[in-house]
């Protein structure tokens, strides 16, 4: 049968078949000793190299270099600082969402269990870029942030602030809200991961399967995924969304 891109709702421990596989760990990554760390890959696309899963690792510290891809985390348990060439640490904890810059020099270190959702893009094909300074590379993502009007007169009222956009422009990460609309049947045009801040929506795919999300639900709309979204009165959501 042919590919159908559906929707993917994310859960901390993995399928509850599958669970969280070990990871096999190099030395020469870490300045810590070898922590244990877990993942499971909800979806992939290794032609864009698009990575969706949920991560998890005891305590660390990661060789100083540039961070591997642009990336968008929920942290979902623990803490973390991110330290840059200086030894200045930017941290972050349970129920943040954090944006990371591609290439951007600096390192992963933490105390402790960790456990995060998140969203890769690594392009295969694209070089390192030579970028000198984390400043502004680790983005924590305020839920609070005022947002500006997205929408057109006698469209569903929508509101939206961008908190980051790579250095390649296909993806973007940001803050959505959307008051009580019902929108028609297409398509999706891009990949978006979301963690819904409040409100509710359900999700209806073509073959009829729904979804109901809520506070603090997170979940996966595969690019061309056929879906429409009816909100009875409220949604407000982080999202990563990126273009191909």
């Amino acid at each position: 049968m042919p590919y159908e891109p559906r929707m993917v709702r994310l859960v901390p421990n993995g399928p509850p078949d599958k669970g969280l596989t070990p990871l096999e760990l190099d030395q020469a990554d870490f300045q810590s000793p070898l922590p244990e760390q877990h993942w499971h890959v909800f979806f992939e696309d290794d032609e864009i190299g698009l990575t969706v899963g949920v991560w998890d690792t005891t305590t660390m510290q990661e060789t100083f270099g540039p961070y591997p891809g642009d990336e968008f985390v929920s942290i979902l348990e623990g803490d973390f600082a991110m330290v840059d060439g200086t030894g200045n640490a930017t941290r972050a904890g349970i129920g943040d969402c954090v944006a990371f810059r591609n290439g951007a020099p600096m390192s992963w270190k933490q105390q402790g269990y960790l456990k995060k959702f998140f969203i890769t893009l690594l392009s295969p094909n694209a070089e390192t870029p030579q970028i000198y300074t984390a400043d502004g590379a680790v983005i924590i993502v305020d839920p609070d942030t005022p947002l500006k009007a997205s929408s057109k007169p006698g469209e569903p009222i929508e509101r939206e602030h961008i908190s980051f956009r790579n250095d390649t422009g296909n993806m973007t990460v940001g803050v959505w809200e959307c008051e009580t609309a019902e929108f028609e049947m297409e398509p999706f045009s891009v990949h978006e991961y979301v963690q819904v801040i409040d409100g509710e929506a359900t999700i209806t795919e073509a073959a009829g399967t729904t979804h109901n999300v809520r506070a603090s639900d997170c979940f996966f709309i595969p690019k061309g995924t056929l879906c429409k979204w009816s909100i009875p009165t409220h949604i407000k959501k982080y999202y990563a969304q990126v273009a191909t």
